[in-house]
């Protein structure tokens, strides 16, 4: 069954707003056991959620991206290295291929899902692009790329109030991160414009 652009979108918009973690503490004391990724991505989004700086903000979004770029799967992360090689150099179909790879033989992993919606959004395939980035989101629903993503698929679809509702959704996570800040911006005034 096929689903169309609207429905796929408003299933995506239906995942309730991830509350925000609090930060974790150092660990007291140099025997303490290493902190697990889940714990770090936590810290980070502490961070994030605190931190006032531009820069800072666009670096800790960048660890983020770091941290849900590790599969632990060899062979998942060399299917992505090599579907991420393709995708810059234009060539969809092998990207699209080997991610669908990644995506059957690594469902859980979010990251698979988020790089095969931006592959095929560049593609044409806005309604693909949506139904991965609902997969992401179900995954990890603080993942901020995919819901920029889904902002850029709503105002492709002139669906503005919808982008901006999910774009804001990402600026709650990342209140300082510019590219954010500035779709909202942007959308608020094109809303505002609307409705005029």
């Amino acid at each position: 069954m096929r689903l169309s652009l609207p429905i796929v979108l408003s299933l995506a918009l239906l995942a309730p707003a991830p509350a925000l973690a609090a930060e974790t503490p150092p660990p007291a004391t140099p025997e303490a056991p290493a902190k697990t990724t889940a714990q770090l991505i936590d810290d980070l989004f502490g961070r994030l959620a605190k931190s006032d700086d531009e820069d800072e903000s666009a670096g800790i979004v960048s660890a983020l991206d770091s941290l849900w770029m590790r599969s632990d799967s060899d062979t998942s992360d060399l299917l992505m290295s090599r579907a991420l090689a393709a995708f810059g150099a234009e060539d969809y179909s092998l990207a699209l291929s080997l991610l669908d790879v990644v995506v059957s033989t690594n469902p859980d992993w979010a990251e698979g899902w988020n790089k095969r919606a931006a592959v095929r959004f560049h593609a044409g395939d806005a309604v693909g692009s949506a139904a991965d980035v609902a997969e992401t989101l179900a995954r990890n629903p603080r993942h901020i790329g995919a819901l920029t993503g889904l902002g850029a698929i709503f105002e492709q679809d002139q669906r503005y109030d919808n982008a901006l509702a999910v774009y804001e959704r990402a600026l709650a996570l990342a209140p300082h991160y510019k590219p954010v800040a500035d779709s909202v911006a942007r959308l608020k005034a094109k809303v505002a414009g609307q409705s005029l």
